[in-house]
């Protein structure tokens, strides 16, 4: 398949790249390199070094014999997006280029605009250049759980049937997102299953949880081709943070209680995901939704989990509990439905003590470049304005610890 990886040269989308390079797929990559300014704005950097990304893609050719084209353009520029989509007339194109944290999105006003701005508009250019250039292409979407927030009922896989009033309609399952961020995706989703009703568009929105994992075995193949690993507040997973943290002696950052439940899916897994949905192509004018995760753990037990892992590999690892600077529910109810990729085929790595014990390890390996400071939460959500100079919740820790002990 000729297929067109949007944010291609990101945590998600290198890795997609290049497993589906390696299966065979004609693949281009788009990116404007916005997520790698990023880290000079908050002044942070990735765990791993990353290399340029010609310097990238000459090394897939090395180690691969395989060629993956590149443009460098941003997805909010029309006449750039319609260009490439012109150029390429893709079977599909798999969406990642967005900003995708929430915290990032939380910081204030400004960083709140541009991420609705950016994700909208990006993918409203994208349903335009496809409806009148590629009007056949697969639209692979990379939303989110967050989409749905964390209801005390199960979470569907996007529709739900309802009666009311003694009558019965399926329709799209509630949203209830947490952050602009999440909004924005929301407002993806809508824009997508609205132009495919009226433009016959075809399109799989795929709700992702939680990321781990950094490593793949085509990123494996060659030190040139490692991916993100970042563990920051603003772009780090939870379970990334808590390796590092773990491996340079630092306590696990908990926010909260730690019940706050939510899907985690591998790299290796996400990859997968994407190739399967563009090998079943949903039909004209269909909008599909699938959940893409495979397990379920709360904050705190991903904590434990780590804790026991790190004790084997002679590791001191302690539990900190931080007042939460998110508003969210810090325990609930979360049973979300994961079946529709299973059907297709996905066979899950699931969480070993052998992938965490990997995670620290790599941490170790890197731990001249952890920066202990971008642990500790920045971003308070219930502020308009964040000075990410300081830790968020330094004056409320310890009321909020004597208050959680008693």
């Amino acid at each position: 398949m000729k297929i067109t990886v949007l944010g291609g040269d990101g945590y998600c989308g290198w890795a997609t790249a290049l497993y589906l390079s390696r299966q065979g797929h004609d693949v281009a990559i788009v990116d404007s390199f916005i997520r790698r300014q990023w880290d000079f704005e908050l002044g942070v950097q990735t765990l791993t070094p990353i290399r340029t990304l010609p310097e990238r893609l000459r090394a897939w050719k090395r180690v691969s014999g395989r060629d993956i084209g590149s443009y460098t353009g941003d997805t909010t520029d029309y006449q750039f997006l319609a260009s490439v989509v012109e150029r390429e007339r893709p079977d599909a194109v798999v969406h990642f280029a967005e900003q995708r944290a929430a915290p990032y999105s939380m910081i204030d006003r400004q960083h709140a605009v541009f991420t609705q701005v950016n994700n909208v508009v990006g993918t409203l250019n994208l349903l335009f250049a496809i409806r009148e250039l590629a009007p056949d292409c697969h639209l692979v979407k990379l939303g989110t759980m967050g989409e749905y927030g964390t209801p005390n009922i199960d979470i569907e896989e996007g529709y739900i049937t309802i009666e009311h009033n003694g009558r019965t309609d399926t329709l799209p399952y509630p949203k209830q997102p947490g952050s602009f961020y999440h909004l924005s995706k929301v407002h993806d989703s809508h824009n997508i299953m609205f132009t495919c009703r009226i433009w016959g568009l075809r399109a799989t929105d795929l709700n992702q949880g939680v990321v781990y994992g950094t490593v793949t075995d085509e990123v494996a193949s060659d030190e040139a081709l490692v991916n993100r690993f970042d563990y920051d507040e603003v772009f780090g997973t939870v379970l990334n943070r808590f390796c590092v943290e773990a491996a340079v002696g630092e306590p696990l950052t908990v926010y909260g209680r730690g019940g706050q439940t939510r899907g985690y899916i591998d790299i290796r897994d996400t990859v997968r995901c994407i190739e399967l949905a563009c090998l079943n192509p949903a039909a004209p004018g269909e909008f599909r939704v699938f959940n893409q995760f495979t397990e379920q753990f709360s904050v705190l037990e991903l904590a434990a989990l780590v804790q026991t892992a790190g004790a084997h590999l002679g590791f001191d690892v302690r539990i900190e509990h931080l007042p939460d600077p998110r508003v969210e529910r810090e325990e609930h109810y979360y049973n979300a439905k994961h079946s529709k990729l299973l059907d297709l085929g996905l066979e899950p790595h699931f969480l070993s003590e052998s992938l965490l014990d990997s995670l620290m390890n790599i941490a170790m390996q890197y731990r001249d470049r952890v920066d202990t400071s971008l642990f500790m939460p920045r971003v308070d959500w219930r502020r308009t304005r964040n000075d990410r100079r300081g830790p968020a919740v330094d004056k409320e820790t310890e009321r909020w610890k004597a208050g959680a002990s008693s």
